[in-house]
């Protein structure tokens, strides 16, 4: 089940053993033991732990990146860029722990005496990670819990099993305890006994719809808190611009990201009826001429997204594209004459195709926009600040970026609504996911 698959060739380089009921009986044990020193060590403590962690990210950039190139395909720039993301974001959590989980004084009106709400852990809790960004994905979900004292069992996606043991061996190395940070190679199976297990406190999950379906009910069932950061089909939106070409090279970033193969990429780009067809010239030429030439994920990834490019040009869509589709590379494309009534219109495509569609004006880019089962992200470009400002509240999403692409950062919360999942990682507020807010009212 895990291994390492080369996506350029499709062979299987290296496997891992998935573990036993047994190893993974021990893995919860391990991090419910490791709640003591949640409970008992310092903020100060954890915080230092968490710096050394991110210089760790640091010092071995090229071997974890070159693990994420060789298990899923990633641009070698683009996996090198993760690492350092990964190291602002332990960086962020040890330099502002202790400003986030300090007491916070509470006025009382209803009798004497005085009153704090205490932030502490929770106890262990589930990663469950996705392939696409084996490294950030880990370091947005550890980071804030283990500042804040929780332990952590992380099952990665079974094609990153390498960059998931690189990971392992840097929580020790920096420092932690046993059990405060334990990877294990799971069965989906063993997953659902782990959510269910009493000393599992809560889950969170990045993936797909059908897979945060299925780990939300058995957490409702046993009563868990659960984040989860599904999937997303963001909308561009372009309203107005005194430089096309350069809402147009925002544009072809926004979706060759990770060669189209991130939740927030921006995959439907809405365009105003005066703007349309010089958008269109100006981004087809220049999506198809800044490709990456790296393979998607896996041959199975490819063949999915080339089910849908097939049905939406079998409803009527035009594909403009290069090249030719071999095993996991898929040329990049640009999907034209859409409405909100192809069945492309409302999924997800992963993978360097994007899809444009015509607005008559603000109100009609606006339905189009919000006319998707997704809220992660959304861009929006317009020379007009009210317009701006206005728009953006009527979009609905979970983060709007305005005139700018790629600006996501440690200190900006992340996460969506509607099918896109609920919960947020990073900023003040990924800190406060898993946390006991414990009040504590003195009386006399």
């Amino acid at each position: 089940m895990y291994a390492v698959t080369d996506p350029t060739t499709g062979e299987v380089a290296e496997t891992y053993a998935t573990a036993t009921d047994a190893e993974i009986e021990a893995a919860v044990a391990a991090a419910h033991a490791a709640t003591a020193w949640g409970r008992t060590s310092s903020v100060a403590e954890r915080s230092a732990l968490l710096h050394r962690l991110g210089d760790l990210h640091t010092e071995h950039q090229a071997e974890l990146a070159a693990s994420i190139v060789r298990e899923m395909g990633k641009p070698l720039a683009e996996a090198e860029g993760e690492i350092g993301f990964c190291a602002d974001i332990y960086h962020y959590y040890a330099d502002h722990a202790e400003q986030f989980l300090a007491d916070e004084p509470l006025d009382v009106t209803s009798g004497p005496g005085s009153a704090v709400v205490r932030r502490s852990p929770v106890g262990v809790l589930l990663g469950i990670m996705p392939w696409n960004f084996p490294a950030y994905q880990v370091a947005r979900f550890a980071a804030p819990n283990l500042a804040l004292g929780n332990t952590v069992v992380l099952k990665h996606a079974p094609q990153c099993p390498a960059t998931a043991a690189l990971l392992e061996k840097l929580f020790a190395d920096a420092g932690f305890p046993a059990g405060a940070y334990v990877n294990v190679y799971a069965t989906n199976e063993q997953i659902a006994e782990v959510i269910a297990d009493p000393r599992v406190q809560g889950v969170s999950l990045t993936g797909s719809e059908r897979a945060g379906a299925a780990v939300a009910e058995i957490a409702g069932r046993n009563l868990k808190r659960v984040v989860l950061e599904l999937g997303g089909s963001d909308p561009f939106i372009v309203l107005s611009a005194d430089d096309l070409d350069t809402v147009v090279e925002a544009a072809v970033a926004a979706r060759l990201d990770n060669t189209g193969q991130a939740c927030n990429a921006a995959k439907r780009f809405v365009v105003v009826e005066d703007l349309y067809d010089a958008f269109v010239e100006k981004f087809t030429a220049r999506l198809l001429a800044g490709e990456t030439g790296a393979p998607l994920s896996s041959v199975a990834a490819a063949e999915n997204l080339a089910r849908q490019v097939d049905e939406a040009v079998a409803q009527g869509a035009t594909l403009h594209s290069e090249g030719e589709r071999r095993g996991a590379y898929f040329p990049a494309g640009v999907l034209t004459g859409l409405t909100t009534e192809h069945t492309a219109a409302r999924q997800e495509l992963f993978g360097p195709v994007a899809m444009v569609f015509r607005a008559a004006d603000e109100d009609d880019a606006v339905r189009i926009a919000n006319d998707t089962p997704y809220g992660l992200g959304s861009y929006l470009f317009t020379t007009d600040p009210a317009q701006a400002e206005r728009v953006a509240d009527r979009i609905e999403a979970g983060m709007v970026f305005v005139n700018g692409v790629g600006a996501e950062g440690a200190e900006l919360p992340f996460g969506g609504i509607k099918r896109s999942g609920f919960g947020r990682e990073l900023g003040r507020p990924g800190i406060e996911e898993f946390v006991n807010k414990k009040l504590i009212r003195t009386v006399a």
